[in-house]
């Protein structure tokens, strides 16, 4: 992901925190009617139930804000203590009743926009503000990338809770960002091969860089499904056989 002038920086930063604030919308409006049974039932994840889903999300909110009020002040700090400590909160979650995953899931994506507010207003630097450096898990970015890290998980893991929404309903442009995104993430990994996407609308990026550049095309939400495993191939042109690694 090239680094932006500064006022391109600003204005993708607005655009991304528009995107954040209406999937977490959609988030909450399509889980509200959930019962404590749905809650309990498997998602589309393996081994996790809706309850998971959601628990880690509100974890993975609270360590963003971690992140954020970190990149405020100039300070390294982590998403999580550990992943041990990760997996038992995400665990000892997933046994709340329905109203407790819905008020967490709200309060936790409220205090990540109030602490996004926050960091407008710290000068930007070496260490602090939105061009502050921090580490996310297994990758060190900008704190401007924060939103967009947010946006991925939201998109997609309303898609897990199985709760009506489907990749063909992410908007193109949400769907563009996401893919600059795993393809931003993949440059830190050795085993992805080299994927030319190019997306109906015109927008083309290129993930890993292994072997010779195969190219895959598709709506942008449609490749976005195909690239995180939660559509068929055949949703694309250009796959065949090729399944991308996880992130």
């Amino acid at each position: 992901m090239d680094q932006p002038s500064a006022p391109a920086a600003d204005e993708q930063l607005a655009d991304v925190r528009r995107l954040v604030t209406g999937a977490t919308q959609r988030l909450l409006g399509a889980t509200i009617a959930v019962t404590d049974e749905q809650w309990a039932a498997p998602s589309r994840l393996p081994r996790w139930s809706r309850a998971h889903v959601a628990t880690h999300l509100a974890r993975q909110a609270d360590g963003l804000t971690r992140l954020v009020e970190g990149a405020a002040v100039g300070e390294h700090r982590t998403m999580y203590s550990s992943r041990e400590a990760r997996d038992a909160e995400i665990e000892a979650g997933a046994r709340r009743t329905g109203l407790e995953l819905q008020s967490d899931l709200d309060t936790t994506a409220g205090r990540l926009t109030e602490a996004f507010e926050r960091l407008d207003h710290v000068g930007p630097s070496a260490t602090t503000g939105w061009t502050a450096s921090v580490e996310m898990r297994n990758l060190v970015a900008p704190a401007r990338l924060l939103p967009l890290a947010r946006l991925f998980e939201v998109e997609l893991h309303l898609v897990d809770l199985d709760v009506g929404h489907e990749v063909s309903d992410v908007d193109a442009a949400s769907a563009e960002w996401l893919l600059e995104w795993f393809a931003f993430r993949a440059t830190a990994r050795d085993e992805f091969p080299r994927v030319e996407l190019r997306a109906s609308s015109g927008f083309t990026t290129t993930v890993g860089s292994v072997g010779g550049p195969v190219v895959v095309r598709g709506s942008a939400p449609a490749l976005l499904g195909w690239l995180t495993g939660r559509t068929d191939p055949d949703a694309v042109e250009g796959a065949g056989g090729l399944r991308m690694p996880s992130l």
